[in-house]
């Protein structure tokens, strides 16, 4: 090499770089930010590959008519979605009148009146998510609906006739076996 430059004044790791007018403090810099650039890169590229595995998982739901359990968890789902939904007020006033025994309904519309909360909720808010849990009795049909508002949980129990699949109670406790 003729001009002026050898092999190991490009790779020096000390003093100024005559040819480039680099000093080693920016060369380190620079290869700091490549090792950063690079490190970032895989992160982001091996969280993207573990959310597509996630993501491309197919989840499914089932349910039966006959089964009361289903029949609180669609109620509840549907419920929550009218609530939730901009102009589903109607709709949530149908599925109170179609899960609901017409004597639970006048007893929830006296215990809002007294509550100022939406007595299927026990709430005046709209929970997050919800879970149905079979809760088990010989005579009715009892869940557990496990209502979720961020990190806090409420549990109601929800009573429903076997004949007629109709929803007689909610609270914070099941009815009295009498």
């Amino acid at each position: 090499m003729t001009s002026g430059n050898s092999m190991t004044s490009g790779n020096s790791t000390t003093g100024d770089d005559s040819a480039t007018g680099k000093s080693s403090t920016t060369r380190f810099r620079t290869a700091r930010r490549r090792t950063a650039v690079a490190a970032g890169l895989a992160l982001v590229l091996g969280l993207g590959v573990t959310a597509q595995a996630s993501a491309g998982s197919p989840r499914s739901v089932s349910g039966k008519p006959s089964d009361n359990i289903t029949r609180i968890a669609d109620f509840y789902g549907a419920y929550i979605d009218a609530v939730t939904d901009e102009g589903g007020g109607e709709l949530a006033d149908e599925l109170r009148k179609h899960y609901l025994t017409p004597a639970f309904q006048k007893e929830l519309a006296a215990w809002e009146d007294k509550n100022h909360a939406n007595g299927i909720l026990q709430a005046q808010n709209v929970p997050l998510a919800w879970k149905v849990t079979d809760n088990g009795t010989a005579n009715y049909t009892e869940a557990v609906v496990t209502l979720t508002w961020g990190s806090d949980t409420t549990q109601l129990v929800v009573d429903m006739t076997r004949g007629t699949h109709k929803i007689f109670h909610i609270g914070t406790k099941g009815v009295e076996a009498g």
